[in-house]
């Protein structure tokens, strides 16, 4: 069962997530062969403010 976690800032619409998870699971039947219904794809949105990135100390 492939399981795909997107890790993004926030902002995103829910059909946009839905259009997003429709391809990935279309990459993975096509590609891995796996099974539509087994395709699980998991959204974990976060704001900015969540996110150090470089030095903390700038």
């Amino acid at each position: 069962m492939p399981f795909v976690q997107v890790h993004w800032f926030e902002g995103r619409t829910d059909e946009q997530k839905a259009e997003i998870a429709k391809r990935i699971e279309e990459a993975l039947v096509e590609v891995a062969g796996a099974s539509p219904e087994h395709c699980w794809v998991k959204f974990s949105d976060s704001a900015k403010s969540d996110f150090i990135i470089g030095e903390a100390a700038e």
